[in-house]
């Protein structure tokens, strides 16, 4: 069981930097994988980047490699996206998820933080 807080949304230009926040809290938070996922209006919520429980490998879908990288502080019990080179279809409302052990589905989510990129 664990709780999960976003924050560091807001407006940010096109090209600009922004960089996102999930704290967690209740269960060992080390022990749980991390997603960050987006739902933009219209569409589907897509996951965005994940990042292992123990070994560290790291998952971007194509459309944000080499723009928005996801990293964890075990020792702050939060996992952080930070969001470089935004471009305006990243506007999106995004989703922090963690999975034990990434066993399985994502089963604890956070309630989201609205990102918008002006062109």
């Amino acid at each position: 069981q664990v709780q999960l807080v976003e924050s560091g949304g807001g407006l940010v230009q096109a090209g600009g930097s922004l960089r996102l926040s999930c704290a967690a809290s209740g269960d060992t938070f080390s022990t749980y994988g991390v997603g960050w996922f987006r739902q933009a209006p219209g569409k589907e919520r897509e996951l965005v980047a994940s990042l292992t429980w123990n070994d560290g490998q790291m998952y971007y879908v194509d459309s944000v490699k080499g723009r928005l990288t996801i990293s964890r502080d075990n020792a702050k019990d939060t996992v952080y996206l930070q969001m470089n080179s935004v471009k305006f279809e990243d506007t999106a409302v995004y989703y922090c998820a963690a999975r034990y052990k990434d066993e399985g589905q994502y089963l604890y989510w956070g309630q989201g933080t609205q990102v918008t990129v002006s062109s």
